[in-house]
């Protein structure tokens, strides 16, 4: 979700030009005039540097990290977004000129959120011909039964991003898997891992926070995550897209207005008017973030309803479709109040339900990983 409005006039300055540099010189070729200042170094320069800076840096960081081994099946996670479109671009263009030998294909998830995601899957279907890439859609409708537009209609519009967030991630696992994929890649920038950090401290959570900055997680689970753009500025994606025209969508979520991570972005971008740095140094302090040796971390285990990765009994996911499906939604959120739609023996029944639950179905059949 990109955080730009439908007319292009957001307040991260999505879709507005990056302002000029005047008349000076390209500090880096001293030829060309400069177009652009770098939000992450302040250098000014011009387009032709910029390009070949950005995309030397995305190359180092996976070369150094060794994100990619020669034939491998990559599945692009694509929303039709500035980020995920920008990867899908930059990494089809690096696998060609170094010669990573990488299988590339675009993967998106339908949400099933009428006015914003049927829409972004539009573009998405635009970049499968622009860059020559193949395409996979996984639909929430498909896996779990319901749609975003369902759930809210259950929820509300309070703790539907956590239905989301928790759906969407397996959704992309369940999609390369199927298309056998070796690795998925993601378009989570500076930005947002910075973000990350912050939340996490926020809300107490250690085991996310230890894990949060890692380039490539989840190399215990079924399939390994990368994030190529780690160490790359929201507002430099931004720039690239911008000035290579690249087709992307740029709506908000109708959903999103007023989530958690909201107010962490906010804030972020301040920190970043005053002192650009403090991005990359929120993600370095996260990396250096140590655990004490006494402190009881959670183990890592399966679902004993899915198999997917779970530290609990049963998955989030399977918690949370479990109550939607029993018209008790909040029950993997908070807990279940007597009246308002549910008697006082609600909690009950519902832990009864689940000890004699022997598979967790969906209005459209069992779900298994």
């Amino acid at each position: 979700m990109d955080g730009s409005a439908a007319d292009g006039s957001a307040a991260d300055g999505a879709r507005l030009p990056p302002p000029r540099a005047g008349s000076r010189l390209c500090v880096r070729c001293g030829e060309r005039k400069a177009a652009l200042k770098r939000p992450k170094t302040l250098e000014q320069i011009c387009r032709e540097c910029f390009y070949i800076v950005f995309e030397d840096e995305i190359h180092q960081t996976i070369v150094e990290n060794s994100l990619f081994k020669a034939g491998e099946r990559v599945a692009i996670g694509a929303s039709g977004g500035k980020d995920s479109t920008v990867l899908a671009y930059v990494l089809s263009e690096l696998n060609r000129r170094h010669n990573y030998g990488l299988d590339l294909f675009l993967l998106s998830v339908d949400e099933g959120i009428t006015g914003y995601r049927d829409d972004s899957l539009e573009t998405v279907k635009r970049n499968e011909i622009q860059y020559g890439l193949p395409l996979k859609i996984v639909s929430y409708k498909d896996l779990y039964g319901w749609t975003m537009d369902d759930i809210v209609k259950a929820i509300g519009l309070k703790n539907n991003c956590t239905f989301c967030g928790v759906f969407r991630r397996q959704a992309l696992d369940r999609g390369a898997a199927l298309l056998k994929a070796d690795k998925i890649v993601t378009g989570h920038n500076a930005d947002d891992i910075a973000e990350t950090v912050l939340l996490n401290i926020l809300r107490g959570d250690i085991a996310r926070l230890s894990r949060c900055t890692l380039i490539t997680t989840g190399e215990d689970g079924p399939i390994p995550r990368c994030k190529p753009f780690k160490y790359t500025y929201e507002k430099e994606i931004v720039m690239y897209a911008y000035f290579k025209k690249l087709d992307y969508f740029s709506t908000e979520c109708i959903y999103s207005p007023n989530a958690y991570r909201g107010f962490a972005r906010e804030f972020i971008k301040d920190l970043e008017r005053m002192r650009p740095r403090a991005i990359l140094d929120i993600i370095k302090s996260g990396e250096n973030f140590r655990i004490s040796t006494t402190t009881r971390m959670p183990e890592q285990g399966t679902c004993g309803r899915c198999g997917y990765i779970s530290s609990q009994k049963l998955c989030k996911a399977c918690v949370l479709l479990d109550g939607l499906n029993r018209g008790l939604p909040k029950l993997g959120i908070g807990r279940t109040k007597a009246g308002a739609g549910a008697d006082s023996d609600g909690k009950q029944r519902a832990k009864r339900t689940e000890r004699n639950t022997l598979s967790l179905q969906g209005k459209h059949g069992n779900f298994d990983f």
